[in-house]
């Protein structure tokens, strides 16, 4: 299993400053990327996530947890959608400790992913409703709302938004440069003289996870560096999210019968009241 290099998505875990390291929060490059599950009427792609699922197993399993999902909800519908006899298979390639027996044994479908296992690595669980995707003047919720962006898209970005530090920053200044993340380290030198933020994103505490043909897709599916950060992205979705559809469902039936109660309630309204409409 390749190690995965500590994949850190909060701000929590940037650098530990040192003197003349600056914390800035900075304007931020982040995508807006076209995932299937967004709108009213979207919903998850199903190869997508299980492409998303073969990332975190293959790159972020051996430092990043999901202990707040079950192995069995990967056969659900509307989610990866396994196979019986897959997800069982998988839910045995990890080990849990079993109180009962004071030792570890085979996962079953009923247990949970293990948590984190890196120091520092936070649990990936529900990371894609913990991070808003854009910031501007009308808010987060209105932009998410209006622009469809949200935590996936953050996620994405900052997987995919690793680049080549700037010119203004010291050879030497920890962390790694990443244009989509705005609370990490920040060097004096890329500040002006108006106390202004010279290149966008900051310095984030975590090695760049993902370089693209990290996996090889049994669907014959991209492996570039941003499919690979949306496929990922999508799944933490799902894990945050694994009953997205069925709320979606659920409210567009009480949409629906709202509507149709209000046109009963109308015309009820008009046949009791017309005959003394227009009566003295």
């Amino acid at each position: 299993m390749k190690m995965f290099r500590k994949l850190t998505l909060t701000a929590a875990t940037a650098l530990a400053l040192t003197t003349g390291q600056a914390i800035a929060e900075s304007e931020t490059h982040v995508h807006d990327y076209d995932f299937s599950f967004e709108g009213p009427f979207g919903s998850y792609d199903q190869m997508q996530l299980q492409r998303g699922l073969q990332i975190y197993t293959e790159v972020c399993s051996s430092c990043h947890g999901l202990e707040y999902v079950a192995f069995r909800t990967l056969h659900d519908e509307g989610g990866p959608a396994l196979p019986e006899d897959q997800m069982r298979a998988y839910a045995e390639f990890y080990e849990v400790y079993d109180p009962e027996v004071d030792d570890y044994r085979l996962a079953t479908p009923a247990d949970k992913f293990p948590a984190v296992t890196s120091a520092n690595a936070p649990d990936l669980s529900l990371m894609a409703k913990s991070r808003a995707g854009f910031h501007g003047p009308l808010g987060t919720g209105i932009n998410q709302f209006v622009k469809g962006m949200g935590g996936a898209e953050y996620i994405a970005s900052i997987i995919a938004g690793y680049e080549e530090a700037p010119d203004c920053a010291p050879e030497d200044f920890d962390g790694y440069y990443n244009v989509a993340f705005a609370s990490g380290g920040y060097p004096d030198s890329c500040i002006d003289d108006h106390g202004h933020n010279m290149v966008p994103g900051s310095w984030i505490g975590m090695a760049q996870p993902l370089w693209g043909d990290d996996v090889e897709f049994a669907d014959g599916h991209s492996t570039d560096i941003h499919h690979e950060a949306q496929d990922v992205a999508a799944f933490l979705m799902w894990t945050a999210e694994p009953k997205m559809m069925a709320r979606k469902q659920a409210g567009l039936s009480g949409v629906i019968l709202l509507i149709l109660l209000s046109v009963l309630l109308y015309l009820t309204n008009k046949r009791l009241w017309a005959p003394h409409k227009h009566k003295d």
